[in-house]
């Protein structure tokens, strides 16, 4: 005959190991929220900068046009003017070598890491951090959903009793943790995912 308390032990002991493994799995899913809203705002953050730097850049290369374009206009000036010398002529001549200069350093300016050349790296380098944020993004969205149904199963296995919703749980939840750390890692990249 099957002693009552004995059941009774036994199953105390498998809900409570259920009730920490459910416990585990919300602390799963919380550092998951955690990533994947980390993810979300490291590229929103990164695509606004971009944006920024990109305005910045045509803006100083729209600057740099204007005083190439003066800058050939004085030089046409002197052309077609060959009989202006002396004050008239170092002045534009002078003129002509400040715009030049303006357009040197608009196009490089090391000092300052706001050239044209130093913008686009600085953009390409924040695209690559928005893509980064955006290709791990996925993987947290997923992970989230799986490890919800994991926790909503191994609970409805408490109440129905079983194994089987308990297994299904399991396989969830290590594919949610898997696509989690792959989220922070990006260790693996699931063309389904990105």
């Amino acid at each position: 005959m099957v002693d009552i308390s004995e059941l009774k032990t036994a199953e105390d002991g498998r809900t409570k190991w259920i009730g920490v493994y459910v416990g585990i799995l919300a602390t799963l899913l919380a550092i998951c929220g955690m990533g994947g809203g980390n993810a979300a705002k490291d590229a929103t953050r990164a695509n606004i900068e971009v944006t920024n730097m990109w305005a910045f850049f045509q803006a100083k290369n729209i600057r740099r046009t204007s005083y190439s374009v003066a800058a050939d206009d004085l030089e046409l000036q002197l052309k077609t003017n060959p009989a202006l010398n002396g004050d008239g002529r170092r002045a534009i001549e002078e003129k002509i070598a400040a715009y030049r200069a303006t357009v040197a350093k608009y196009t490089s300016d090391k000092a300052k890491n706001e050239g044209l050349d130093e913008l686009f790296k600085r953009a390409k380098a924040l695209e690559a951090e928005r893509d980064v944020a955006l290709r791990k993004d996925p993987y947290f969205d997923f992970a989230e959903a799986l490890l919800q149904i994991a926790i909503v199963l191994a609970s409805v296995s408490l109440i129905v009793g079983g194994n089987r919703l308990l297994i299904g749980s399991g396989i969830l939840a290590g594919l949610g943790t898997f696509l989690m750390l792959n989220g922070f890692t990006l260790l693996l990249a699931l063309p389904v995912l990105g």
